[in-house]
This record gives structure tokens, C-alpha cells and sequence, in this order.
């Protein structure tokens, strides 16, 4: 049945035409007829009213989506359990009694909006209420008629709270005015009734609230002069993120200068200006052998010129490893994880040293502001630990200061370190160690957030109120995999959905989106002109946004030659290196599989060999301020320890094995219960096991046609499975598997799988319903996740998450 628009009721005219959040249309049933609610009314639902509720969202194609919701929880104040999706729109459950006279009289009360300023209030007029006009230093109070709310900033003083209270309760008392009462509401744990008298409010997470609520509260007595012990038992330890990157191969870093590229010493490859490029290259022991990683950073005042040629010559530097390098394209101030971690400490100042940047600088006729030792010169201290730690200079400027960091401020021989209010005992770790970095050889003086000096204000140029908002960096989402069609500089995607490995082909462009950064992965059978233009697919991939993320065009780009990818790319898929042979994941190894069940057998490209120099984490001439901390301390560069531990057995002649076997064995048979086997280099079973491969090498020349017979007789040959050398080794394995599912299994109560689920009709009580799957046994976990629990708390959260709901256990 079709409907035009002479039958639509006048009230819903024009309704579905935008997408939410500002696509939430309300309203309500008066007298058999629907009438809309303004949105200052919006998340109020009174018992024994009806509403009814229209969502608008935008698809991926931009076509409109609707919703529609009716509500209705009958002169009860009582949450439904399945009306979680309804209430989560008004950001949690929000039932009022039925509405009175003095209720209906509200909404035709004009919201009045005050800021609190020197004990009196000002009447503030604004065209629309929003969340951006509540400063964290500023008390304001909100007159919506039979309530008065007052709002308190995190950072106001006490006395102006005292006051505003008063105020306030002398306004509820005014003549001529009906029955009042007075809401205080804290900054950070506004309720749904505030929030809802604004146009606008930023959706929040009110799980990070109650994590962190109790800590911010400690800080904020405590900013008040007031004693705080024991309120806060332990600080929370802050959560680093895995990079999925080895952290001790070799770093070089060049400076882009003209036309040519300037090597650093490692005292300066962590010192990176604004106004210049610079190209590095990073070797480490990936899985599978070395990797490289090789990139550009470009400065937010760099150049075009400096851009293109940092980016040519890093070009450059893959192709001369013949594509077996993973390229980046990093921004500043958008540098991932992986960027972080193999820098572990540095430093983004102001101007730059180029021949461009100073020739650019001069022709426009700008001052040069760059950073000087001798200067005066404010550093933002962030991170998340000593191997993740950054000095961010800002402008020497009180209004820069924000309470939830650390800065540092020097001026000549006059050094000062400053803590916000906000901060924790790690942040001022991390500021202990960012001196020894940028000023290791003067004596500082500390100040703390609200006890400054009149010198330290005269350096900044006066006093000024100062923000505690947290700078916000990309969070990582749920990937996407999407196949590339490139032509003409026209970039079309089509997206791979529940993508595996198998989905990626050798003849194809793929980019797998994670929000926070892209991966172009290139097949081997990709033609020579497409993988040139990889950068550029990336790019136009950026400008597409198709899922509508707006994602930034300085969003970090990883370009991935097939053969060559790093962990922190296969950790999105269950990765299986041995599929990707030198012709890869074509359509004809597929057809080949069809056709005869097996794949024709292919060796993977041998990498290169690796030439570590090394180097020290700290400059040369750094001290040590931290005591938990010393140069003696910092991670060396170069080898990994397990590298080290490997070369030691080979590199040495006199304590050599000649007659072990080759360390690819475990790779090439992954699946055998030899490489399950965890034996010392010189243990007794190989050694035997080796004299027995000597002794029947007759014409097995080749080293891997050898370890092939071997490992086909302990696998299939009857008459084996009977020898005491086997029986040893097989039971070497099962000993190592029962001790494995007993470290799983101890510690923790188990239950059935039906009482553990999120609608189990008898559901197991004093569990944590936020790990329900650790109460699993170990037979039941693998049977519900096809893994163990280890494998499984290896997986990002994210991950981890997706497949719990997939098993009703989240």
C-alpha cells in the first residue's frame, strides 16, 4: 500500500531527512495526535504519556536509513531489560513521574543560561546550548524553570562553588516564581536530564567514566587543599598497547636537504623539526627472518618539494630491497604505534634546518622560530612509558599549559618542570626522563599546577586560564578489507566482508582499514605500474572514506608487498605464511586445488641477511635524573636477544653442532610433532635423532629432501611409532600439551558452557561477567573458539570481543 504526501499527518512532514545523531526526531501523542517535542525536552519520557521516536542514519552507499521506536514502561518506573538499544540513544535510562500541571508549565519556560563570574551571574545569550560553551575553570548555572541546575567545572576554586550555590538557592526563592529546586551537577558525570536541555552533547562512554571517576575525584579534592589519602587505593596501571614490532633492530634517519639526504648521528635521528622531511629505515628479526621497515615523517611546515623527494627516495630504498621492505607514509602529529615504539623517545621541535625550509621561510617573509638550546622554549610531555614517551614543543604561551600533562619550560640556565593536576606519578616519570633528553646538564625547579612563581608567569607571558582536555589520538576499529580497482587516477573499492587470508589475491591491490591506520597490500602478479602507484592508491583511498569515518588524509598508509608482511598486519587475519609461496594466493594455485586437492609446491623468497651496527637508546652525553632509570638500563640496539642467543651456537666454531638440522625445519612443517618438540640446541633426543639422519642420508643430497623423509617416517611409518627414540620425543610432546592445559586451567572455578552464556536460564553466580570465557574448561573453550585460551588471549580485544559474541558469552 503506497502513501503520498496529502495523507501524511502535518506533524511528520519533513521528518527522516537528516542522519542521526542530529536525525533523532520526537513525538508525542496529545489527544489522539502526534506533536513534536523540542529538543530541549528530548531523553524526558513521562509515565502514562506516549512517544514515538524516529532514528535517521546514513548507510555506506548515503542512502537513508530509519528507525522507528514507540514507547509507552504504563504509570511504572520500571527499565525494561531489552530497551537498552532504546535508552541508549538519550545515553542511558531516563523515566520521570507522570507529568503535573507544574511539569506542563515547564516547557513553556524560556531556558535561561548564566555564567558565574566574581560572585554575581552574567546572563550569557547564545544562539544554541552546547557543550563546548562549559569551560572545566567556570561555574554556570541553567535556569529551565522548576529546576536550576548548577554546573561546577573540574578546575573551579571553592569559593566560587560556595557562591554559586547561593546564588542559585536565592534565585529557587525569588518572587513571583513557582516551587523550585537546585541540581548541582559535576563536570564529567553530568546526568540525562542536563544533558538533554542542550542542542548538542558529544556522545560519552560512561564505562571510562566509573573506571577513571574515582581517580579524576582524587585529583580534584586534592587541587582544593584537601587531604585525599586513601581514597584512592591504587593508581591504574596504564594499559600499552602491543606495537607488534620487534623494539631492538637498527634505526637510520636521514634529513631531506634539497636534493640530497643528510645521514644523522644517532645522538640526533630522535630530534625531529616541524619544517623538515626525513626518511628511515628500520631492520629487525621479524617471524620469519629480517624485516625492514622503511618511511617518511613530514613535518606539518615542511615543504612540497621536501614531501615529494622524501617520499622518491624512500621509493628508492624498497626497490633496492627488491619490495621485501613494508613502506610508510607517516604525518606529524599521526604517528602510529609502530613509529613510537622503534623511536622509543623523541622529540618534534619548532622550524627546521633545510635548505628548503629556509629558503622558504625567507621568501614568504617569515619569522624563523627555530628551536635554539640557548632559546626560550616550552615542551608538552606525552606517552605511555619509557619505551613510548614524546616532547611535543608548543608555543611559549600560558594558554598552552593543560592540567593533564607535564610540560617542561627553559629559558636560557632557568629550567622548570611543570605537573598538571591531572596527572599521575607515571606521567611525572616520564617527564623525569624527557629532561635527561633535552636539558640533562641543569639543575630544574619543580612547580606544581596552582603554586607557579611570578618568573615562571613572566616567561609565559602572563597568567592564563589553561585547559585540562586530553589531546585525543586515533583509536583502532574494527578492520575492513576492501579489493582496489585502479585506472586513470580512478580509485574504485569493493568490500571484502568476514575476510580471511584466502581473500587476498596475488593478481590484486588490497586495503585493509583500521581506522587509525590503512594497509595497501600488493600481490607479487600485480603489474609493475600499479605497485609505482601504491601511495597514490592510498591516498585516493583516504579522500573516498567510504564507511564514512571521517578519516584524515594524514592518516598513516603501510604499504605491504605480498611475501613480505609484517606482524603487526597478519595479526588481523589467522595468518598462515606458508600459503603465500613465491606465485602466492593466485587463481591458479586455487584451481590447482580444485582440480587435484593439493597445491603445487613453490619456495617462499629468501630474504636478505641482515647488517646490524647498533646503537644506544639514550644520546651520548645523556644523565640519568630517574633512579629507577640509568644509561647503564637502556635497551640496546641491534640484535634481538633471542638473536643473539641463536648466532652465539652458530657463529662460534669450536661449540658448533655440524650435525643439527637446519632451523627451518619447525617453519616447513609446522604441524609435525617434531617442531612441537622444546628440546635445548644440544639435547640428548636430537643429537640421536641427527646421528640417525647422518647415518641414512645415502642419496638424500639436498638438506630438504633429507629433513622431508624424516619427518614423513615419524609421521606415517607404523614400525617408528615403536621405537624408543619416538616414543621419547611423542611423549616429550604430550608432556608439554598436559602442562599447557593445566596453567590454563588453574586458578579459576569452571562451569558448563549453558550456565556461562548471557542467556543461560541458570546462570553461574560470583563470576566476572566480563571474562565469561575463562570459566570455560579447557575441552569446552576449544571446542566453542577452535583454540586455546592462550592463542586466544594473544588476540586483540576487539577481536577477542567479536568472537565471545558470537558465542553469547559477551
Amino acid at each position: 500500500m503506497t502513501m503520498s504526501t496529502r495523507d501524511l499527518d502535518p506533524a511528520f512532514q519533513g521528518a527522516g531527512q537528516k542522519a542521526y545523531p542530529f536525525g533523532l526526531e520526537i513525538w508525542r501523542i496529545e489527544r489522539f495526535n502526534p506533536v513534536p517535542v523540542p529538543n530541549s525536552s528530548y531523553g524526558k519520557f513521562y509515565a502514562g504519556d506516549s512517544y514515538i521516536v524516529l532514528k535517521t542514519t546514513a548507510s555506506k552507499s548515503g542512502n537513508l536509513r530509519h528507525e522507528i521506536h514507540y514507547w509507552l514502561e504504563d504509570g511504572r518506573l520500571m527499565a525494561d531489560a531489552d530497551a537498552g538499544e532504546f535508552w541508549a540513544l538519550f545515553g542511558g535510562f531516563a523515566p520521570l513521574p507522570k507529568k503535573t500541571s507544574e511539569d506542563k508549565s515547564e516547557e513553556a519556560f524560556d531556558i535561561k543560561f548564566f555564567r558565574f563570574e566574581k560572585g554575581k551571574t552574567v546572563p550569557t545569550e547564545v544562539e544554541s546550548l552546547t557543550r563546548e560553551l562549559l569551560e572545566s575553570n567556570k561555574c554556570y548555572l541553567l535556569d529551565c524553570g522548576i529546576e536550576i541546575f548548577i554546573w561546577i567545572g573540574k578546575s573551579t576554586d571553592l569559593e566560587d562553588r560556595k557562591s554559586a550555590c547561593a546564588v542559585a538557592e536565592d534565585l529557587a526563592r525569588g518572587v513571583n516564581r513557582a516551587k523550585a529546586h537546585v541540581i548541582r551537577v559535576m563536570e564529567g558525570f553530568e546526568t540525562v536530564m542536563f544533558r538533554s536541555k542542550f542542542d548538542s552533547w558529544p556522545q560519552t562512554s560512561m564505562a571510562a567514566v566509573s573506571e577513571d571517576g574515582r581517580g579524576k575525584v582524587a585529583a580534584l579534592l586534592k587541587l582544593q587543599g584537601l587531604d585525599v589519602k586513601g581514597l584512592v587505593k591504587s593508581v591504574p596501571v596504564k594499559e600499552v598497547p602491543d606495537p607488534y614490532i620487534d623494539c631492538s633492530g637498527n634505526l637510520k634517519v636521514w634529513r631531506v636537504n634539497g636534493q640530497e639526504n643528510i645521514l644523522l648521528p644517532a645522538s640526533d635521528q630522535s630530534k625531529l623539526y616541524t619544517g623538515d622531511c626525513y626518511v628511515f629505515q628500520y631492520a629487525y628479526l621479524g617471524v620469519d627472518g629480517e624485516e625492514y621497515l622503511i618511511g617518511t615523517w613530514l613535518g606539518r611546515k615542511s615543504t612540497e618539494d621536501d614531501r615529494t623527494t622524501a617520499n622518491l627516495s624512500a621509493n628508492r630504498m624498497v626497490m633496492s630491497l627488491k619490495s621485501q621492505a613494508v613502506q610508510a607514509r607517516i604525518y606529524e602529529g599521526k604517528e602510529p604505534l609502530q613509529f613510537c615504539a622503534i623511536f622509543q623517545r623523541f622529540t618534534v621541535l619548532k622550524g627546521g634546518l633545510s635548505s628548503g625550509y629556509k629558503n622558504h621561510i625567507a621568501e614568504n617573509n617569515i619569522v624563523d622560530d627555530t628551536y635554539t638550546e640557548n632559546g626560550t622554549a616550552l615542551f608538552r610531555v606525552q606517552g605511555s612509558g619509557p619505551d613510548n614517551m614524546q616532547a611535543i614543543q608548543v608555543d611559549v604561551v600560558g594558554s598552552f599549559l593543560n592540567s593533564s600533562y607535564c610540560f617542561i619550560l627553559h629559558s636560557g640556565d632557568t629550567l622548570y618542570t611543570w605537573s598538571g593536576s591531572l596527572t599521575t606519578s607515571e606521567d611525572q616519570d616520564l617527564l623525569e626522563r624527557q629532561l635527561d633528553v633535552i636539558k640533562p646538564d641543569l639543575q630544574y625547579k619543580p612547580l606544581k599546577d596552582g603554586a607557579e612563581t611570578e618568573q615562571f608567569w613572566d616567561l609565559l607571558g602572563g597568567k592564563m586560564e589553561r585547559s585540562n582536555k586530553i589531546i585525543a589520538t586515533e583509536s583502532e576499529s574494527d578492520p575492513h578489507l576492501f579489493c582496489c580497482f585502479f585506472s586513470e587516477g580512478t580509485l574504485k573499492v569493493n568490500e571484502v566482508f568476514n575476510f580471511t587470508q584466502d581473500d587476498i589475491m596475488t593478481e590484486d591491490v588490497f586495503i585493509l582499514d583500521c581506522h587509525s591506520s590503512i594497509f595497501v597490500w600488493v600481490g607479487q602478479q600485480v603489474d609493475s605500474k600499479k605497485k609505482s602507484e601504491a601511495l597514490n592508491i592510498g591516498e585516493e583511498f583516504l579522500k573516498l572514506d567510504v564507511l564514512l569515518e571521517n578519516l584524515s588524509r594524514e592518516t598513516p598508509i603501510f604499504i605491504i608487498s605480498e611475501g613480505s608482511e609484517p606482524q603487526f598486519f597478519t595479526r588481523f587475519f589467522s595468518w598462515d605464511s606458508s600459503k603465500l609461496a613465491m606465485h602466492g594466493n593466485s587463481y591458479q594455485r586455487k584451481l590447482a586445488l580444485v582440480k587435484h586437492g593439493i597445491a603445487p609446491v613453490l619456495a617462499k623468497p629468501k630474504r636478505r641477511a641482515p647488517i646490524y651496527s647498533g646503537r644506544s637508546v639514550l644520546p651520548e652525553k645523556s644523565r640519568s635524573r630517574s633512579a629507577s632509570f640509568s644509561p647503564d638500563r637502556a635497551r640496546s640496539r641491534g640484535r634481538s636477544p633471542a638473536f643473539n642467543a641463536l648466532a652465539s651456537t652458530f657463529e662460534n666454531p669450536n661449540a658448533r653442532n655440524l650435525s643439527t638440522p637446519p632451523p627451518a625445519v619447525g617453519k616447513l612443517y609446522p604441524k609435525s610433532s617434531l617442531s612441537n618438540v622444546k628440546v635445548a640446541p644440544r639435547s640428548a633426543a636430537i643429537a640421536a635423532l641427527t646421528t640417525s639422519f647422518e647415518s641414512s642420508r645415502g642419496s638424500l643430497a639436498p638438506e630438504l629432501s633429507e629433513v622431508s623423509f624424516v619427518a614423513q617416517r615419524a609421521t606415517t611409518d607404523s614400525a617408528d611409532k615403536h621405537s624408543p627414540l619416538i616414543s621419547r620425543v611423542n611423549n616429550l610432546t604430550i608432556h608439554e600439551d598436559a602442562k599447557e592445559q593445566e596453567i590454563e586451567d588453574e586458578g579459576l572455578p569452571t562451569f558448563p558452557y549453558e550456565r556461562l552464556t548471557t542467556t543461560s536460564a541458570d546462570p553461574a553466580t560470583e563470576i566476572d561477567v566480563t571474562k565469561r570465557e575463562a570459566y570455560l574448561s579447557s575441552t569446552e573453550f576449544k571446542e566453542k573458539f577452535n583454540m586455546t585460551k592462550a592463542a586466544f588471549n594473544k588476540l586483540p580485544k576487539w577481536k577477542q570481543n567479536k568472537l565471545k559474541m558470537a558465542v553469547h558469552l559477551f
